[in-house]
């Protein structure tokens, strides 16, 4: 009886000790961030100097937005009377996407008229801060590099990966949120 009530003390003490970490079974290191990091700054910068020389040949007084794209307005509005659309207001818009060679993409017809309720629903990137430029009235024709666009998965249809696009886009209403 003694040497059983040894065991079992022996067992629950053995029993308490902590779990050692364990180490992993290789290490890997940063190499293959470091070299997608690389790659992607490459990509941006021929995507920007292709699309700044498209427009230097277009001669169009182009904006470069701080958001990393660039736009000219087709149709400005100078009235300060009208707001751009903020957070939660619903744009009535029409647009088309092009390739920066010209090729049609999606035509106006193809995408037809969008509602988007700025910053609640899902749209890309390059678009959605585009809107958030516009006025109604507007026409506005914008040049985005991938990042900006549908980037390193493309739209899974008629965009390929890592596209820079062209979009054409028309402001019909804005209506304030409430």
């Amino acid at each position: 009886m003694h040497k059983l009530l040894i065991i079992a003390l022996a067992l629950a003490f053995l029993g308490c000790k902590t779990p050692k970490p364990r180490r992993p079974v290789s290490v890997k290191s940063g190499s293959f961030i470091d070299a997608s990091i690389e790659r992607n700054k490459k990509l941006n910068a021929k995507e920007h100097a292709t699309i700044e020389n498209l427009l230097k040949q277009q001669k169009q007084d182009y904006i470069a937005s701080e958001s990393g794209f660039w736009y000219y307005y087709n149709t400005k509005i100078e009235a300060d009377s009208l707001e751009t659309p903020g957070f939660g207001d619903l744009v009535n818009y029409d647009y088309n996407i092009k390739s920066l060679n010209g090729k049609l993409i999606y035509s106006a017809d193809e995408l037809r008229t969008q509602n988007y309720t700025m910053d609640k629903e899902e749209l890309f990137t390059g678009l959605r801060e585009g809107l958030k430029l516009m006025k109604t009235g507007e026409t506005v024709t914008f040049f985005f590099p991938s990042q900006k666009a549908y980037g390193y998965y493309g739209d899974n249809n008629r965009i390929s990966n890592n596209v820079p696009l062209v979009c054409k886009v028309t402001v019909n209403s804005i209506t304030q949120n409430e």
